[in-house]
């Protein structure tokens, strides 16, 4: 796991999971497995597609608790290559905006999945001091956490 700092935080997540790649694919767009994932921030998807898996073009709206306060993100995907990478981007919610890349590198034993969100936090210079001070460590830990979700799932018959 690895961040930079500026203006914009950058988390890159590295998770290797015994499956195949297009099976890792299809769980890392899938809305259910999401669901799954999210359990701690009670996070359903409540708009767009609501269920199965997204496809290019497909916009999801989440409603999750952070921190205390409900809120609402809805994201779309913007671009997809099958089944190596495919990219969303918030179109509306609490950060100024983000930019989620999930790239699938096959191996021959499995498939490492690489996480890379790029945000920016509202609020100019408070936002750049609670990324600082929480923000990035809480966003880290929710990719990990999710990707060891995907990880358990897929691993579990095999």
């Amino acid at each position: 796991m690895t961040t930079k700092g500026g203006c914009m935080p950058e988390i890159i997540h590295y998770q290797f999971i015994k499956a195949p790649v297009s099976q890792v694919f299809d769980a890392a767009r899938s809305v259910d497995l999401h669901t799954k994932s999210m359990t701690q921030s009670k996070e359903k998807a409540v708009g767009g597609v609501t269920a199965g898996l997204m496809e290019e073009g497909d916009t999801v709206t989440w409603e999750a608790v952070h921190f205390g306060v409900r809120q609402r993100l809805t994201a779309r995907i913007v671009s997809m290559q099958f089944p190596y990478r495919f990219v969303d981007v918030m179109e509306q919610g609490v950060f100024h905006s983000f930019t989620h890349t999930h790239d699938f590198i096959e191996k021959d034993e499995g498939t490492w999945m690489v996480d890379t969100f790029v945000y920016q936090s509202p609020l100019g210079i408070l936002g750049r001091m609670a990324d600082r001070l929480f923000l990035e460590k809480y966003m880290t830990r929710m990719l990990k956490n999710r990707a060891v979700v995907l990880k358990n799932e897929l691993e579990k018959d095999g």
